[in-house]
Parts: C-alpha cells; structure tokens; sequence
C-alpha cells in the first residue's frame, strides 16, 4: 500500500520536469527515499497501535498536573519505543506496565531489524549493478541483442556466447531471489540513465530468444537453460508488483528487421541455418517475455530497449564529462572512428 499510493505521487510530480535527464534523477531519488519513507511510516505505526493498547487499557498513566489522553498515550508510547526513558509519565496498572514492557522490546528489536536490513538491500543492489556494467563494453548503453551478436562476429569459435549465457543465468536468478524478498530493489535505477536492469533483462532474453530460434549447439543449450530462469524472473517480479502483461504499442522487431538479426547471427557462427520455422519460433518465444518486460517498464518508467538493428551503441567508458566520447587513450576524435577501433 505505501509504494502503490507514494510511487504514483512521484511519479505525477515527475511529469512536471521538462527534460529527461532532471526526470531520470528526480526517479532515482524515490528508491532510498520510499525505504527511509517505508521505514518511518513503520515505527510511526508501531507507536500509535501500542498507544491504542494503553489507551484501550484505560489510559492508566501517572501523568502528574493533568488528565491522561490519547494523547498522553501517543506520548508515552513514543518514549517507550525510542527508549528515550524520560521518566515523566509512567505507567499506573500491571497491564499498562506489561504493555510499555512489550514495546521497549519491540522498539530495540525494531531498530536492529533496521540496521541490518541497509547492508543487505545494499549488497544486493551492488550485485546487480555489477553485471549490469559489464555488459556495457559487450553490448553498448542501453544493451542490445544486435549490438552484442555485432562484436562477437569477429570470433572464429562459434561457442564464444555460451559463457555469457552461463553468467547471465546466475545474474538472473540472484536478481530474482533478491528482488522477489526485497521488491524495493525494483525502484533503485542505475548510476548512468541508460541503463537499467530491465533493459539488461530485454538484451539478454533477446539473445537468448534467437539462439534458441535459430541457433546450434552448446550456445542453444544454454540459452534455453538461461531463457528459463529469465524469463521466471519476470514474470514473478510482475505479479509481486501486481502488473498485468501487455502487449508493447509499437513492435521492438518489426518483420523488415528480422532478416538483418538472421545475418548478424550467421557471422557471429551458433547457427549455419536460419528458415522461417525458427522466424516461427522467434515470435513464440518473444510472446512469452515481452508482455511482462512492457509491463514493467510501463510501471517503472524504464524504457526497454531496441534490438538495435540498424543502429551503433556507444559505451559508457567512451563518455567523460567533458566531452560526449573520448577515446581509449584519452584523446579526442571522431566519434564512428572511436567506436570501430574497440
């Protein structure tokens, strides 16, 4: 209930910034400010349901030159719940001693419980983001699966994808458990605004798709097995933060572009063979993943990405602040050129 009602007050605030890059960090901001927000709005609860307890016991509270009210009790309660052990107002009867016993419990448990919870959240985080970075010098920001299959073309071992893949399983199905305990982990977006996770989910599954499609091999194998676990997480992660599948409005691989991703697949070597049975298969496969990573997206507002056909993606270690691309040496130059030379 608290993301539902805070995400869709940021996000009608977010509309309200004319330029992407100030909406791209006003989003960023919501990720570990709802989990300050979530944790607030917890102890914030925990005091007023104890303060309902002694208030329900008769507000039995010595409170020397007045009568004790709600808000007394509110009072009390907040004391006993931060351990602050002011010592003005004091519970009267055993019941109302047994229940500011109970929430001094409750209250150190409670910032243990937050303590502990940050280097976790963190640590998963700090994972994810991990694999997310290395594919950008393998499949250009945002990552697609044309650009990855483009520079793996140059490798004679038509096997070269088949380690990816096995590292993209594991990434798939630590993001799943973690994001699946900790959905708050959804709403942290990536350090450079052209990048994501979802768009790290679409390349791969992508990839994955056309192996299995048309693909040879060891790479088909593991991509059927990394296809799996992917393809589980997204839809897992849809129903947890209850969005239902839709189709995207405008086709990530139209039909005039299926022919270009066919030959890119031929010169990077898992397939020798690519007919229409596999162009078949392609579109079953992508009705089986694509709903859920458009729902997502709709909800997160991260943009999925192309398959990238017909265009060249420049990597993030190319960018500095000082100059849109630099070069692997440091000096600057034409943009194509630097891009080819990688």
């Amino acid at each position: 209930m608290f993301y539902q009602v805070t995400w869709k007050f940021w996000v009608g605030v977010n509309r309200l910034f004319r330029t992407k890059k100030m909406r791209e960090s006003h989003l960023s901001y919501y990720g570990p400010l709802s989990l300050l927000g979530l944790f607030a709005t917890w102890a914030f609860l925990l005091v007023l349901g104890f303060a309902m307890l002694q208030w329900a016991a008769g507000s039995a509270i010595n409170a020397p030159g007045e009568t004790p009210t709600f808000r007394t009790d509110m009072y009390l309660s907040g004391t006993t719940f931060f351990t602050l052990g002011l010592g003005d107002v004091t519970p009267r009867t055993a019941l109302a001693k047994a229940i500011t016993v109970v929430e001094g419990g409750t209250g150190f448990g409670f910032l243990g419980l937050m303590i502990s919870y940050l280097p976790t959240l963190y640590g998963a985080f700090s994972q994810r983001e991990l694999n997310i970075s290395l594919l950008d010098a393998r499949a250009g920001s945002p990552p697609t699966a044309a650009e990855l299959l483009r520079r793996h073309a140059q490798f004679a071992d038509s096997e070269v994808l088949t380690p990816y893949l096995r590292d993209w399983e594991i990434w798939a199905a630590q993001l799943m458990e973690s994001h699946l305990s900790y959905p708050v982990l959804c709403y942290f977006r990536s350090q450079h605004d052209n990048q994501s996770w979802l768009a790290a989910f679409a390349a791969v599954l992508d990839v994955c798709a056309l192996l299995i499609a048309y693909g040879e091999g060891t790479a088909k194998w593991q991509a059927r097995l990394t296809f799996a676990i992917a393809r589980h997480a997204v839809a897992d992660l849809s129903e947890v933060l209850r969005v239902a599948p839709s189709r995207p409005a405008q086709d990530r691989l139209p039909s005039k572009d299926v022919a270009q991703v066919r030959d890119l697949l031929l010169e990077c070597r898992p397939s020798s063979k690519c007919g229409d049975a596999g162009t078949k298969k392609l579109n079953e496969l992508r009705d089986m993943y694509e709903p859920y990573l458009n729902a997502l997206s709709l909800r997160l507002l991260m943009p999925l990405p192309t398959w990238g056909v017909g265009q060249r993606s420049v990597e993030n270690w190319k960018r500095t602040a000082w100059g849109k691309i630099s070069s692997a040496s440091g000096d600057s130059g034409d943009s194509g050129s630097q891009s080819n030379h990688f």
